[in-house]
């Protein structure tokens, strides 16, 4: 039996990949998570049934939200990331030499479990000792903030669900 996973984009069309295995599938408090090995993308990681990258070409998004940014800024040194739990965005702004802090709010840490487990290459910022994660609501941490950040960037997913604030 095959596999397929489709993501609707609208009432009429959906996009539509096969899937080789489901790596992981569970439900947090927050949202569904699953990791998929698709025979095109390689591995994909899909929220809330929303595809958030794949591993074939997670670099494109990732690097256009980190470095157009980054390069406006004449000196970033310390950024926050609101969302973006995968750390691919992370991961791009850490190659900045002058980066001293790049501090994440994820409000679901099995976002990051998952991909630290199942997609490393995109997960490796989070060893980095610049890299400080906050595991809370992005607009409730952003309350209680001021002028604490030379760039902010905003990795959410689709604007359903928790996401809707952002």
């Amino acid at each position: 039996m095959e596999l397929w996973f489709t993501e609707k984009q609208t009432p009429g069309l959906g996009i539509t990949c096969k899937v080789l295995q489901t790596l992981h599938s569970e439900q947090t408090p927050y949202q569904e998570i699953a990791v998929l090995d698709t025979m095109q993308y390689g591995r994909m990681l899909v929220l809330d049934g929303m595809v958030q990258l794949t591993s074939g070409d997670e670099f494109v998004y990732h690097e256009m939200l980190a470095h157009v940014p980054l390069h406006i800024h004449p000196h970033p040194c310390n950024v926050l990331i609101i969302g973006g739990g995968d750390g691919g965005t992370a991961r791009e702004v850490l190659r900045y030499p002058q980066i001293e802090n790049v501090t994440l709010v994820e409000i679901d840490r099995r976002v990051v479990d998952v991909c630290r487990q199942y997609l490393p290459e995109v997960a490796s910022s989070f060893d980095d000792p610049r890299m400080e994660v906050h595991f809370t609501d992005g607009v409730a941490y952003l309350l209680n903030k001021e002028n604490e950040y030379d760039v902010i960037l905003v990795d959410s997913p689709e604007p359903i669900g928790q996401a809707e604030r952002l």
